[in-house]
């Protein structure tokens, strides 16, 4: 295996871009190029998100829920994880507050616009 990138089924895409640019991520592919999108995918450093419209799925993959959220934390690692913290918590839905875990990372975590868990880390020296 060399890399794995969620592709998450959500029902606003457009509402996720601008969510996750926020967060520093950039469109680096779409489908189509032009007109209504139903699948993209975004890129902040080596991390890798596809984000598909729950509409475009169709009666496809029937194990997929149809909603919102799930039971899933998406842990990201991350640099200058305080200044990170700092330039976005007021923009964004903060679940647990930075802090220094008992295994030596500092974390903190949000809630994306569509009811996902994001946990944040850096292994501060």
């Amino acid at each position: 295996m060399k890399s794995i990138s969620p592709n998450i089924f959500v029902n606003d895409i457009n509402e996720t871009i601008s969510f996750y640019k926020q967060l520093g991520f950039v469109v680096s592919n779409k489908v189509p190029e032009q007109g209504e999108i139903v699948w993209v995918m975004m890129t902040c450093g080596d991390v890798h998100f596809m984000f598909q419209s729950f509409d475009s799925l169709g009666d496809e993959l029937p194990i997929v829920q149809r909603q919102n959220g799930g039971a899933i934390l998406l842990y990201i690692q991350t640099e200058n994880i305080r200044n990170f913290y700092h330039n976005i918590k007021d923009n964004v839905n903060v679940i647990k507050e930075l802090e220094k875990t008992f295994y030596g990372a500092t974390e903190f975590s949000i809630e994306d616009n569509n009811g996902f868990l994001l946990t944040f880390a850096e292994d501060e020296e």
